[in-house]
């Protein structure tokens, strides 16, 4: 049976230390007959020896692992780019030749408080990665129609944010929904909420923006005549960690929506740079 080129998969952080190492690893363990993985950083430093030892405590080879600057990468296609933390988000906010480009605010180890903080970042890596083969399965597995597989951190987070008001805001459909699908893309404008949702009403999206931001769980930037909308990187983790879970263990409520956005035609330009 011919088989298709696999897909080409490039985590980025910005010391590509620890979590794109991580993810890339990790990736490459669970889908590695399907993918071609790599990582690399804007500011990238060695390899931090927790996430090796929390890889392998995890039974994941690290022997391949090494710290890259994705000026490396230059010129080669990618089919997903997936930045991991808020600094390397902005400042690669539309990698070239990627074909999606998702934002991942994944906290950075060395800034956790928990004990064994490189766990519980793998840990978090891997519900991401699973939902991330869940959701993308259909575009990923092309080798064969049998073949199946198995970034503020704590200390600038916000300290006014109240949890009546964000959990109020989770019972409506039409909010519930946008927190889910900017999880997991990172970055939505207006227009493509409303194709995802097919919502032909722009006031009756925009109110409900306008509720996420006054609740301060979403936050926005201009870009042109574009408008858009992303979780607060200044959430505090409790909050992330609702809407991280809430998204990944229900992704049959967005499967429409998904799928509906990725066939959506001429969608806005996120701003074609990398420092």
């Amino acid at each position: 049976m011919h088989k298709l080129d696999k897909k080409n998969v490039l985590f980025i952080c910005s010391e590509n230390a620890a979590r794109s190492q991580m993810a890339e690893a990790l990736l490459r363990h669970k889908a590695g007959n399907l993918l071609n993985v790599y990582s690399g950083g804007t500011h990238p430093r060695d390899v931090d020896p927790r996430a090796i030892n929390a890889l392998s405590t995890f039974g994941v080879y690290t022997s391949n692992l090494v710290s890259k600057n994705i000026n490396e990468f230059e010129g080669k296609v990618f089919d997903y780019v997936i930045t991991l933390c808020d600094k390397a988000n902005e400042e690669c906010r539309s990698f070239t030749d990627a074909g999606k480009q998702l934002a991942w605010d994944i906290p950075d180890p060395k800034e956790r408080s928990d004990s064994n903080a490189f766990s519980v970042t793998l840990n978090e890596l891997n519900d991401r990665l699973a939902m991330f083969l869940l959701v993308e399965k259909n575009a990923i597995d092309l080798t064969s129609t049998s073949q199946k597989n198995t970034d503020a951190e704590v200390n600038n987070q916000l300290t006014d944010f109240e949890p009546i008001s964000f959990y109020k805001t989770l019972t409506d459909d039409i909010r519930l929904k946008t927190l889910m699908l900017t999880h997991y893309h990172g970055e939505l404008c207006v227009c493509e909420l409303m194709e995802a949702m097919e919502e032909n009403s722009q006031p009756k999206v925009s109110r409900n923006l306008a509720v996420l931001k006054k609740t301060k769980i979403i936050t926005d930037r201009k870009h042109g005549q574009w408008v858009f909308y992303r979780i607060n990187p200044k959430l505090p983790l409790w909050a992330k960690s609702v809407i991280a879970h809430t998204t990944e263990n229900n992704i049959p409520l967005i499967n429409n929506e998904l799928k509906r956005l990725d066939k959506m035609q001429n969608r806005p330009d996120k701003a074609s740079f990398c420092k």
